[in-house]
């Protein structure tokens, strides 16, 4: 036997003799807490098909390890790991390299990893998959596993939604209800930071990632018909985040939970209802029963065929499996909306349109900030070019949400008012615009018979107050020179209706 390996024998014992003694610690802390209520100690657990394949925290390393790989499966060739620089206080991801920093050969920030001739990237094994879990490295120093959640072949084995706002509570938990419903299995995790969630939903085979997109796409559009204000941007948090690899990259990446440093302080961990940890990290892991294939593409095709994958208008991409038969308006039969209805509302038409929204049940609400709602053509022209989707929102909402009202751009006005005369809500606008000044100017020039049709035809479409500038044609454009002034006689109020 070779030093090499004596000494790596030596570690390994020391290791075990280490778990034993930190299970022994934790056994004893455990004792001595308080004892849980039921609301925080229950834990479903879901019989597996053989009885030995349950692990929990007393069980040894390698079944926990083993566990872990088979829920959290990435690319395997290829892992990154967080960064962080103490003197600027920047921190990141990249991509484990065992030429990482060696003079001569890694030529970062200089050359992208990905595009790196001397690229010696780390496999995915048990020692690095233990680092993360005891939270260091064999100096001691924190260690911060991730993974690259699509494979080579674009398909993926688990997808993550992401959140992260001021409610994230309330976003996740509406979203973890709407899986409930449809009686998916899913995992809810504190970050790192404790300033968000992450909700993890496993497939028991590999799926391709557009199919598992489109699923999140519709348990967050369902979840949106009940909770509103959880946002168009819940769209783009999802990992993996393309439908396909982008072309020279490893696609976005997400950290793995369970991570030793950040457990210490309650982050990075599986939570309940009322957002307290599993006693039992490991025996919730393992109860877990991942969705098969058949059951997505089952429910992708019934969200599909009733418009529910995004709830918006979208263009000759791949939502529909049968574009031929979708109406020309792109627009499938909008889903009945639940709840009691006021008889009359009062819009208020000013900067924007505002609508109460303390007598509207969620599902209107819903349909009426999807009115203002579009898929972002940047988008899938970036995927569809296998470009980076970073900073290219799916979909591009013009609605606000206040605490009172639905505020929707005036251009809306007539798709409201079909939308609320359709359900028997009848409306009553207040008319609060601004009507500006008046310009002392007149018009002394003469119009030619089409500029008489096109005035008269704006009159029709004007809802203010008469103002004069109805009266006037288009001004004749201005050549404009570099460090010339415009005259002042040449800039026209520009009307807003």
């Amino acid at each position: 036997m070779t030093r090499t390996n004596i000494r790596i024998t030596e570690l390994m014992t020391q290791l075990t003799a280490l778990e034993r003694e930190r299970a022994a610690i934790v056994a004893e802390i455990e004792t001595l807490r308080p004892a849980p209520t039921e609301q925080t100690a229950a834990i479903k657990v879901i019989a597996s098909e053989k009885a030995g394949d349950l692990v929990d925290r007393n069980s040894t390393i390698e079944s926990k390890i083993t566990l872990f790989r088979r829920l959290f499966r990435g690319r395997s060739d290829v892992f990154p790991i967080r960064w962080e620089n103490r003197k600027t206080g920047r921190s990141g991801y990249a991509p484990a390299c065992a030429n990482e920093w060696q003079r001569g050969i890694c030529e970062k920030p200089k050359v992208k990893c990905s595009a790196c001739p001397n690229q010696a990237f780390l496999a995915v094994d048990d020692v690095s998959m233990e680092r993360h879990l005891r939270g260091t490295d064999a100096n001691g120093a924190p260690f911060v596993m991730g993974v690259y959640p699509m494979l080579a072949d674009n398909t993926c084995s688990f997808l993550a939604a992401d959140f992260d706002e001021g409610e994230w509570r309330r976003d996740v938990f509406a979203f973890r209800e709407t899986c409930q419903r449809h009686k998916i299995p899913v995992a809810i995790e504190r970050s790192r930071s404790g300033n968000g969630a992450h909700a993890w939903i496993f497939f028991d085979e590999p799926i391709p990632a557009a199919s598992a997109r489109r699923l999140g796409a519709f348990l967050i559009t369902d979840t949106m018909e009940r909770v509103p204000d959880i946002g168009f941007g819940s769209y783009d948090r999802f990992f993996p985040s393309q439908d396909t690899m982008p072309a020279g990259g490893f696609g976005n990446l997400i950290a793995l939970p369970l991570q030793g440093l950040a457990r210490s302080s309650g982050n990075s961990v599986f939570i309940d209802e009322s957002c307290s940890p599993y006693l039992d990290q490991w025996a919730f892991l393992s109860a877990i029963d991942p969705i098969a294939r058949a059951k997505v593409d089952h429910l992708i095709e019934e969200a599909s065929a009733s418009g529910k994958i995004l709830g918006v208008r979208i263009p000759l991409v791949d939502e529909d499996e049968e574009p031929w038969l979708a109406p020309p308006s792109r627009r499938q039969p909008p889903p009945a909306i639940g709840g009691p209805l006021p008889s009359a509302i009062t819009v208020v038409q000013a900067d924007q349109i505002y609508i109460p929204r303390h007598a509207l049940p969620p599902s209107l609400i819903a349909r009426l900030i999807r009115l203002a709602a579009f898929q972002n053509p940047e988008f899938y022209a970036a995927q569809a070019m296998r470009r980076s989707t970073h900073d290219k929102p799916r979909i591009i909402s013009c609605a606000e949400l206040t605490s009172h009202h639905v505020a929707l751009p005036r251009g809306c006005l007539n798709a409201v008012l079909d939308l609320l005369a359709s359900l028997g809500i009848t409306v009553t606008i207040e008319d609060c615009r601004f009507s500006g000044e008046a310009i002392p100017l007149a018009f002394i020039g003469s119009l030619r018979s089409d500029q008489e049709s096109a005035i008269t035809a704006l009159r029709k479409l004007c809802h203010a107050s008469p103002i004069s500038w109805c009266q006037l044609p288009a001004p004749r454009p201005l050549p404009l020179r570099r460090n010339k002034k415009v005259p002042r006689r040449a800039l026209r109020r520009s009307p807003c209706c």
